[in-house]
């Protein structure tokens, strides 16, 4: 048995170094590999397997909003990406520059799209006429390059996938409900699928999006304490429609400048996966979200009664379950570890003395209970105990994410628990960026969000004394 768990033994436990169990556990479970290329990262099946999961339930929703795919190109030349002054600035340390086609130089050299809002609104410009062309909300699923310092698989790699919606509308208005719509979307997918808990509100100016009028935001808490943007919602307001110069004529046949959106969510929620669920033994996933969520474990296999019945009960389940039987020649005490480590939310154990007794043990992942389950129920037994699971990962989560809230009333508070505790700090603001660099230079917290569910806690910032404008969550982030 001691062979079997030396799986679980090359992974430094969560407690010991947080950073390094995360990287354990990505590569032990084989969900991403290192490569040649400085930053980047190979996403290996089961990595993408997830992403793919994410796409796929995510498009759906999308669609259902009135969404519809596109693709731009990937290449955005120097000239188009300096329309607007405020994003250029915000990306021009993270941008990589083509300089040559083949052997010449470029007359112009052009850019690896950070994001694409410039090439939207240069398409946007030709495309929009009248106010019938109105709304485009289109959306597009690709790669970005990033020129990041410092990586970390998933989390901040160089290259990473992920989706951006790009939305013109006719007012103010209808692009503010948009905003709100989409942003409401992630959460709701990252609550019911991810089964991570999320504080839903809008970005300091400070923190916005370059060249946006509003950003808004999805912040969730890892294991370890600090947040992660898991997901944001862009106002673009008409300030890039007048940088690109994008109009339209309205009923009154006046030209008017559209209002625009951009959203997006990428590859850097499957860190908040892994860094939310997971324990000391690997992955442990929500079912909804789970490529795998069965694997049937065969006692014994060699013996044509459990083959055959093992063949039998997966084919039942099949219909309702990703499921899957291992039949490896390895033992069964590393199939269960290594199906631990994978993450696969449930076990089905079943040898010749069970076969006899008509039953199987199942075993949850997320607590690793043990339940006999007869072989007449197994279909209903089996939705019922991930149905269970999906709900008990999200209270657990919720449950450490609120038992990780602190408020705080004034400065010397706020830097006690920052210093002792880890989490979300609640405490108010006065608006002023100056406070907010102070506390991001003296404390190392930045503002996370001001959440949509406002309270007063006190009638003074927490930082100047000075009257306050809003609550915030505060907090250290990745």
């Amino acid at each position: 048995m001691a062979k079997d768990k030396k799986m679980v033994q090359a992974i430094t436990s969560m407690e010991e170094d947080f950073a390094q169990w995360y990287t354990d556990v990505v590569k032990k479970a084989e969900l991403i590999d290192y490569t040649s290329v400085k930053g980047c990262m190979v996403i290996k099946p089961a990595g993408y397997a997830l992403w793919e999961n994410i796409q796929k339930e995510l498009d759906r929703r999308f669609k259902e909003t009135g969404v519809e795919n596109v693709y731009m190109p990937m290449f955005i030349p120097e000239s188009l990406l300096e329309k607007e002054k405020d994003h250029v600035e915000g990306f021009a340390p993270e941008v990589a520059w083509v300089t040559h086609g083949g052997l010449e130089p470029l007359q112009e050299r052009m850019c690896v799209r950070p994001t694409s809002e410039t090439l939207f609104c240069d398409f946007y410009a030709n495309e929009i006429q009248s106010y019938r062309d109105l709304p485009k909300v289109y959306n597009q699923w690709c790669s970005v390059v990033r020129w990041e310092k410092t990586t970390r698989p998933f989390l901040r790699s160089r290259e990473f996938l992920w989706q951006e919606g790009h939305t013109a509308h006719a007012t103010a208005e209808e692009a503010q409900e948009r905003t709100e719509q989409m942003l409401h979307v992630y959460a709701d997918f990252v609550e019911d699928v991810l089964a991570i808990p999320v504080v839903r509100g809008r970005k300091t100016d400070k923190e916005k999006f370059a060249g946006a009028e509003a950003t808004y935001t999805i912040e969730a808490l890892m294991h370890d304490g600090k947040a992660l943007q898991s997901a944001t919602s862009h106002n673009f307001g008409d300030g890039f429609a007048r940088a690109f110069n994008i109009q339209y004529t309205d009923k009154e046949n006046k030209l008017s400048f559209v209002h625009q959106t951009s959203w997006g969510l990428s590859t850097r929620i499957i860190g908040a996966i892994i860094m939310v669920h997971g324990d000391d033994n690997g992955l442990v996933l929500p079912p909804r979200i789970a490529p795998t969520q069965i694997m049937i474990v065969p006692i014994r296999q060699q013996e044509e009664a459990v083959a055959n019945k093992v063949e039998e009960i997966k084919a039942r389940l099949a219909k309702k379950f990703s499921v899957k039987a291992d039949f490896s020649d390895k033992s069964p005490g590393w199939k269960f570890a290594e199906q631990e480590m994978r993450g696969i939310p449930a076990r089905i154990e079943i040898g010749p003395k069970d076969i006899e007794a008509n039953q199987c043990i199942v075993v949850r992942r997320d607590t690793n209970e043990k339940i006999t389950v007869s072989l007449d129920e197994i279909e209903s037994k089996m939705e019922e105990i991930l149905e269970t699971m999906q709900k008990d990962m999200f209270e657990r989560a919720k449950k450490h994410r609120d038992a990780h809230v602190y408020d705080a009333k004034d400065y010397a508070q706020f830097k006690q628990i920052m210093d002792e505790k880890s989490g979300f700090v609640r405490a108010m603001w006065c608006g002023e960026e100056e406070c907010e660099l102070k506390i991001k230079d003296e404390i190392g917290a930045t503002s996370r969000c001001m959440p949509f569910e406002q309270e007063q806690l006190t009638d003074t910032c927490v930082c100047c004394g000075k009257k306050a404008k809003a609550l915030v969550y505060w907090g250290k982030a990745y």
